[in-house]
């Protein structure tokens, strides 16, 4: 009995101390940002903001970090990329789980081995052939090139994440349908996406975090400066010779804090989704 106490302890005081090393980045980015440049370079950096000050954040969204173009407008230019790669990978991701997981076709298994080789391959490696794809199909310097290359780069996992939820879902639900009258839209629409809705929250954060971060892609097909998301307006702090440190930390925490959020409403569903997923494929 004693060393059962003994072992929870030890592992809850462990749990804490990861959840600490994990947080106090965020924390120590958003006490950064409420400092004055006083404190930022100071000899004897605190942990606590001792003079606490919103002008950072008052300089990035009133000011325009290059001329004529604002931090919002990098911002919605995240938003719109981000937003259109979760909804289409979603959609697109469901449609072929369910052939996958419930049909039964030619080179099926060919299929479903390639969802994992394509996900090996490094993305840098991919840089120079999309590029040159990009460029053929008239996409060069727009939105759209962003949106299709992180929609193929998310694809392939919530494939396979869907493949489980689909295949765990009885055919027998579907069937009663059926023979209650429900057209095959019906089915889809109202049993079987109700059903796989968790997965779809799991997949939709893997999308929006792959669609949100990514920096190399963005730099390399879009040359307008309008039309820049948010990853490649961040290098715009950075210097040769100084970095403005509290802008820097403002404007990371305003790029961090959709993520958060979107993390905290579904975290429920995206537990249960990943478990439930692991159950059956």
């Amino acid at each position: 009995m004693r060393g059962t106490l003994v072992k929870r302890i030890a592992l809850n005081g462990a749990g804490l101390l990861v959840a600490l090393f994990a947080a106090f980045p965020v924390y120590w980015m958003i006490a950064t940002s409420l400092k004055p440049n006083r404190e930022i370079f100071s000899s004897t950096p605190r942990p606590v903001p001792t003079e606490p000050t919103l002008a950072h954040y008052k300089s990035i969204l009133t000011g325009n970090l290059i001329p004529g173009v604002s931090f919002a407008d990098f911002l919605l230019n995240s938003v719109l990329v981000a937003g259109a790669t979760v909804l289409l990978s979603g959609l697109v991701a469901l449609l072929a789980a369910t052939a996958v997981a419930r049909f039964r076709f030619k080179l099926r298994t060919s299929f479903l081995i390639m969802l994992l080789v394509v996900q090996m391959i490094p993305l840098e490696a991919l840089v120079i052939p999309l590029f040159l794809m990009i460029q053929r199909l008239g996409l060069y310097n727009t939105l759209p090139s962003l949106i299709l290359t992180y929609l193929g780069f998310s694809l392939p996992f919530a494939v396979w994440m869907l493949r489980g939820f689909v295949a765990a879902v009885p055919k027998e639900l579907e069937e009663a349908a059926a023979i209650d009258g429900a057209s095959r839209a019906q089915i889809f629409r109202k049993v079987l996406f109700p059903l796989v809705a968790p997965g779809l929250v799991a997949t939709s954060i893997f999308s929006f975090i792959t669609a949100w971060n990514e920096l190399i892609f963005a730099l390399t097909f879009i040359n307008d400066q309008d039309r820049y998301t948010l990853p490649v307006a961040m290098t715009f702090f950075f210097g040769r010779d100084d970095t403005a440190w509290g802008p820097v930390m403002a404007a990371s925490t305003i790029f961090t804090l959709p993520v958060i959020i979107f993390f905290l409403l579904v975290q429920r569903r995206m537990v249960s989704g990943l478990v439930a997923g692991a159950v059956k494929g």
